[in-house]
């Protein structure tokens, strides 16, 4: 048997390519939207992806399941679990090229098999109504029992899948506490399972679809059950679950209900990557101009972006956070993109892109372009950076506020007197409640959230400062003056 997992580092997401050599057929779980990673891998294996499925419907990334069946009419294996508000709705009408798809619908218990691997549909529900875990049997091996289980959202590493994107994210009201208990009766069916069976889960640590998931790829359902915190929760009582389960959840990015939208109904097919044209400084002194066109900032320096840049453009550093600053800070997913970003890495930011729905990214500049449309003088502007030492000077002015922009929970635990809070993943909701008549101070943990955060209200009108400093340091210095 060919077992592999894929992993996307940003989205801390893993697809899995799973094979037999003997007949050549794999099947794929949980695929991203660019599926020509996946069929490179597969030819690089020797294998012809024929099936894929879906441990449930994602709110994090565009799914690859519709590109396959539209694409290569491959046979989807989905789930039939769940309620009629929340269910696959895409796969149940005709193809964009006519005809139906071929779709084989899963329930509790169902088996199916790619060559001489056995696939066993376990219905896993709470993260969503839908989900499926899948069992995995080497039967061409001769084992006669499951190896592992792939475990979607509902179990990862040292964490439970979240109950509460349903209300949180994608607006179900009335959602959330209802699927932290049925998430409590799913955990209860797998402490009965062999305890050798490996645990796959579709993401990892910097995943939003849990909050404390383990940076290891895989475990055992032995050492979940005797480790995980939110399994031992479930050992004590329903409530205790319930509570232990739903406290503290970061506020999701606010591209997660248009993910769990279009991956219902079904994501556009994408067919092949865009293609952004090259600009030169002169077409970029027009995009500038161009108050329809969204450019995007991806210099690392973060007060090299403060010092300077094009009016209008958004802070987003081609780091592991790209997907997640974008997908937090652009609400319409049609708004043509323009990117400040050197050439090697555009291919990757436009799979970044691709992969929570922004198709139409239209050009880019090199950073270099970007300096001489600088030393041409063309219309450029500044954000003020500080430290917590100017903050603690500035906060108590009438013409300032301070604006915490990490996640509430941090917020709770600790904060600047008198500072608001609204966590970037959600500031185009926030924004429209924040004072205009105030120069926002704006900080985070480090400063890295803040700078995003800072040039997206800078955009809707705002008089912002950045805060690039660490608040520990603060809090220290504060704690030491307390103590004198």
């Amino acid at each position: 048997m060919l077992f592999q997992q894929i992993t996307d580092k940003k989205l801390s997401q893993y697809a899995y390519l799973i094979g037999c050599q003997a007949t050549g057929q794999a099947l794929l779980v949980d695929p991203e939207r660019d599926i020509d990673q996946y069929l490179d891998r597969a030819e690089e294996e020797g294998v012809e992806i024929v099936a894929v499925t879906e441990t449930h419907i994602h709110a994090d990334f565009l799914s690859g399941a519709r590109e396959f069946a539209e694409r290569f009419d491959t046979t989807l294996y989905l789930s039939d679990e769940g309620d009629e508000e929340w269910r696959y709705e895409w796969a149940r009408e005709p193809k964009e090229s006519g005809g139906a798809y071929e779709v084989e619908w899963l329930t509790d218990t169902d088996t199916f098999t790619i060559g001489n691997v056995e696939i066993t549909a376990l219905h896993t529900p709470g993260h969503t109504p839908e989900h499926l875990s899948f069992l995995v049997r080497d039967e061409g091996a001769g084992a006669d029992e499951a190896m592992g289980l792939i475990t979607g959202d509902f179990m990862f590493v040292g964490d439970l899948g979240r109950p509460d994107l349903l209300e949180s994210a994608a607006d179900v009201e009335g959602a959330m506490e209802p699927s932290a208990r049925t998430l409590y009766r799913s955990v209860q069916r797998v402490l009965d399972l062999p305890d050798h069976l490996q645990v796959w889960p579709a993401h990892g640590a910097g995943s939003a679809c849990g909050k404390a998931l383990g940076a290891v790829p895989q475990s055992t359902l032995g050492y979940e059950k005797r480790f995980n915190p939110m399994v031992d929760a479930a050992r004590e009582d329903e409530d205790t679950f319930v509570d232990a389960i739903l406290a503290d959840q970061p506020e999701p990015q606010i591209y997660f209900a248009r993910m769990k939208r279009d991956n219902k109904n079904g994501p556009p097919v994408l067919g092949q990557l865009p293609s952004p044209r090259k600009l030169t400084e002169k077409e970029l002194h027009e995009v500038a101009a161009d108050e329809e066109t969204l450019v995007i900032d991806t210099r690392l320096d973060r007060s090299a972006f403060m010092a300077r840049h094009i009016p209008g453009s958004l802070c987003a550093p081609m780091n592991n956070a790209f997907n997640t600053v974008v997908g937090s800070l652009v609400e319409d997913e049609t708004t043509p993109i323009v990117l400040i970003i050197d050439e090697a890495d555009v291919e990757e930011a436009v799979r970044d892109l691709v992969r929570i729905g922004y198709d139409n990214v239209v050009g880019f500049a090199e950073i270099d372009t970007l300096q001489r449309y600088f030393e041409n003088d063309r219309p450029s502007e500044t954000i003020d950076e500080i430290t917590f030492d100017d903050l603690e000077e500035d906060r108590t002015k009438e013409t300032a506020a301070v604006l915490d922009v990490r996640y509430r929970s941090e917020y709770e635990e600790g904060h600047v007197p008198g500072a608001l809070n609204a966590s970037y993943t959600r500031m185009p909701e926030y924004e429209r409640d924040l004072p205009t008549d105030k120069t926002l101070l704006v900080h985070c943990r480090t400063g890295k959230r803040a700078a995003a955060a800072s040039a997206f209200l800078r955009r809707a009108g705002h008089e912002v400062v950045w805060v690039n400093d660490d608040i520990a340091d603060y809090e220290a210095t504060r704690a030491e003056a307390v103590g004198a």
